[in-house]
This record gives structure tokens, sequence and C-alpha cells, in this order.
């Protein structure tokens, strides 16, 4: 692959680039797109214009890749398992979250007990298109390890763009397939992409056959089981590593609704030959160890639980003194905006785990519930809320709070907060696409985003 990398460097601008592909490119991947296949062979005027395509399309204008043989198959097996045990075989995985996993956030897990952990989810052609939406969603440093960036995509080269601008900055590149909200399917991907298996094996494999570093899947079960095997098997055969599988439908958004289906995913781990994650009904490090037990699978994701407790991998919940109560999100706030102060973090991220952490108490004192929903919210006013619960907190002789709001009436505020959230984001993520500067006017980019990541982590060091 050497050469396709090395065609990134050349000095060709992007519309020279682009230009080349309306009938090549778009021809000879339409089908994994979605479209009606395009039967015709590389004609030697395309083939000899192939410097000039962009190295993610450069993959994709070759012929579709014939099926895995048994030993191909074996050997991808082997080459996943050897990558898997060079991380060290990570059991307590951070799981991705939009606008929650943020480095911050996976620092503090990290000290307790979290040994992998994925970035939330990344739009890959904001990412690879856009300078602010790439610099403000992607930042890591040297102790964020192992690290799996993820991305939705529906489009095979925008995403292999998008994944060689991180490759040298992670350990492996995940491709969300699992997504359920009203975002993903507003943008067709994540399980939106469910009945186009073609696309997401394209999707998969271009990754596979042109990245460093390898590619994991995330994805959402089917409610008939056998199809959900033959998914995770087209998975493997594409060129996936690790597969996280949560084991709920697309339809089952609500994990308080809907319990995970544990059999489901005992059953894929059995079904593949690749490192399989469990993701769902993780609410506490003993459900950890009882998750694996019972599938089989080699490690264990945590999405919601932890931003409530980001210590649930640590070893000390286990003891009698160790457990969690709503005064350890006291505690672990504070060291959370340490990290969010040493590692710059948007204040609409800070917010959110400020209400996953502390939201309990300010359930019962809604007065300072009220500072933090203020607009112009600073991390000095959330230090100043929490230095009152301090206060407040030991005079109630309770290391538990009494919401002063009905159970459905804290039901109801979750699901709009749930809502506005989703919309805000949708809204950004709008606009962003909204402001992109046509393709035909951008440079790549890579050489800036390397010097950027490279200045941050000298920063942080």
């Amino acid at each position: 692959m050497a050469a396709v990398c090395n065609s990134l460097a050349c000095g060709a601008s992007a519309a020279c680039r682009r230009s080349l592909t309306v009938h090549s490119f778009l021809n000879r991947t339409s089908r994994a797109c979605g479209f009606a296949a395009a039967s015709r062979k590389h004609s030697p005027k395309s083939l000899s214009r192939i410097n000039f395509v962009t190295a993610a399309e450069q993959v994709l204008v070759t012929t579709k890749q014939p099926a895995m043989t048994a030993s191909s198959a074996e050997l991808h097996a082997k080459e996943a398992w050897e990558f898997w045990r060079k991380l060290g075989s990570p059991k307590y995985h951070v799981a991705p979250m939009v606008d929650q996993s943020e480095l911050a956030f996976r620092m503090l897990c990290f000290k307790y007990g979290a040994t992998a952990a994925y970035t939330p989810m990344l739009h890959s052609r904001l990412f690879l298109e856009d300078p602010k939406y790439r610099a403000e969603h992607f930042t890591t440093c040297p102790g964020d390890r192992p690290l799996f960036v993820q991305f939705c995509a529906n489009n095979p080269a925008t995403l292999l763009e998008a994944a060689q601008l991180v490759q040298d900055h992670c350990d492996a590149v995940d491709i969300n397939l699992g997504c359920p909200q009203r975002i993903a399917r507003k943008g067709k991907y994540g399980a939106f992409l469910m009945e186009q298996l073609e696309l997401i094996e394209s999707l998969v494999t271009a990754l596979a056959q042109a990245l460093k570093v390898p590619v994991t899947c995330k994805i959402r079960v089917f409610p008939d089981k056998e199809r959900t095997l033959a998914y995770a098997r087209m998975l493997e055969r594409a060129g996936c590593s690790v597969l996280a599988v949560h084991g709920r439908t697309r339809e089952q958004k609500t994990a308080k609704a809907v319990r995970a289906d544990w059999d489901i995913i005992k059953a894929v781990r059995e079904a593949v030959s690749i490192p399989v994650l469990a993701n769902g009904n993780i609410r506490n490090l003993q459900d950890v160890h009882d998750c694996i037990a019972y599938t089989g699978v080699e490690g264990v994701m945590s999405a919601e639980s932890l931003l409530e407790d980001p210590a649930l991998f640590w070893p000390h919940r286990l003891t009698p003194e160790g457990g969690y109560t709503a005064l350890e999100g006291v505690r672990l706030m504070k060291e959370y905006l340490d990290l969010a102060e040493q590692y710059p973090t948007p204040m609409r991220m800070i917010r959110g785990h400020t209400f996953s952490l502390i939201g309990p108490w300010l359930q019962e004192f809604t007065d300072l519930r009220d500072k933090i929903n203020t607009a112009k919210l600073e991390i000095a006013i959330i230090r100043s809320v929490v230095a009152e619960l301090d206060v407040r907190i030991p005079k109630t002789g309770r290391n538990y709070p009494i919401p002063k709001l009905s159970e459905r009436a804290l039901a109801r505020m979750e699901r709009e907060a749930a809502m506005a959230g989703a919309i805000a984001e949708q809204q950004r993520q709008d606009a962003a696409l909204a402001d992109l500067i046509p393709a035909d006017r951008k440079s790549s980019g890579f050489a800036q985003f390397d010097k950027d990541v490279q200045q941050k982590m000298e920063l942080v060091a």
C-alpha cells in the first residue's frame, strides 16, 4: 500500500484529483454505495490517470476483492488476536459517546481502571473537510491509549480519507454501525445502514485494505438471530478485527426500558474467530464480570453507567467500603474539572458531565441546578456549586439526595434534555455541513493536521 499512501503527498490539487473520478470512481463504487452495479473494467485511459486519484478512491477503484479463502480467513483471525494481545487484551472499555467520551473523561476513566477507550463518534465528512471540527472533536495525549477512533460514514472513500488522518494517533479505527438515534437516521449512517450490507462491507474493506491500523466495528443486532450471525461473519470476512456487539435492536433505544440480550452476544462470540466485546446491561463492575463469564467475550464496554460513575471499572468498587454512592459523584466531579482544564474541553461537554455526576444532588438543591443552567456557564461556576455541595451534603446526614420533583417529572425532564441535546447536535452537524467549502477547493490538510496533533501532545506531555 506504500504507493497508495505516497499518492497522498503528491502536489496535485483536490480539484485535479477529484475531477478524474466522475466516471471511473463513481461507476466502480456504485454498487458499494447502494446504486446499480457497474460492470465495466478499468480502461487504459482511467489507469493512466490513477496517480491523480485520492488514496481512498484509488483503493476503491480497484476490482472488488474475492471472498476470503479458508487460509486468508485464518490469517486474518491470527492477526486480529495478535493485535488484541499487543494492546494487552483490554477488558474494560469506555464506549463511544457523542460529546461525552472526550479526552478529559477518557483520562478520568483510565485512572479508575478502564483499559481501553473510544472517542466520541466523529462525522467522517466533517472531520475530513472541516479543520475546526477536527480540532474540537479529536484530541489525544500520550496516556490516552489504547485508543479506538470511531467514525460514522456512508461513503467508503470519505471514510478512508478521514481515517487516514488519525491512523498515526490511535490504535484502531472503529466504524459506527449501531447508532439508533434520529441524527443517524437523517444522516443515513450507524444502525440505519443495516439494510445495506454491501455498503457496510465496502466501508470495512476500504479501511482494512488501506490503513496502517486495524479496523473494528460496533453493531446492534437484528431481531432474527441467524441474520445477526450472518452479519457478524460478513464483517469478519470484510476485515473487521474486533467486533463490539450491543445486545439490542435498532428499535430498542432506551436502555432502561429493554434489557440487552446477552444470549445473542454469546452466539456472536461463538460464530466468529475475532475478539468480541459486549455492550448492554452493565451497571457496575460485578455486571462486567458476570457478562464476560456468561457470554465468553474478551471485554465489555459501558456508556451510560460509566457517565454516572467513571470509576465503574475500579476494583475498589467491589469492596464493602468502595461501593458507589452519590457522594462519589461529587468527588469525581472535582477530578473531572481538573482534567477538563488540563485538556481544554467544550463547555457543552462539561455541562453534560456535570449533570451526570452531580445531577442527583442538583435535583434536591434546585437553586444550585439553576446556576448550572446559566447560559454563560464557566468552570469557576461549577466549582462554586461543588464547593457548596461540600457544605450542604454533610448537614443532611445522608449520602443520597432526596429529589424535590416526582419520578415522573424527573423522567420527563430527562427525556426533554435528551431530545434537546440530540436536536442541538443535529443542528451543529447541519450548520457545519452547510458551511463546508466545496470539495474541489480543498487540499488534503494531512500535514497540518499531524502538526496540530503533535503540538497538542507536546503541550500535555
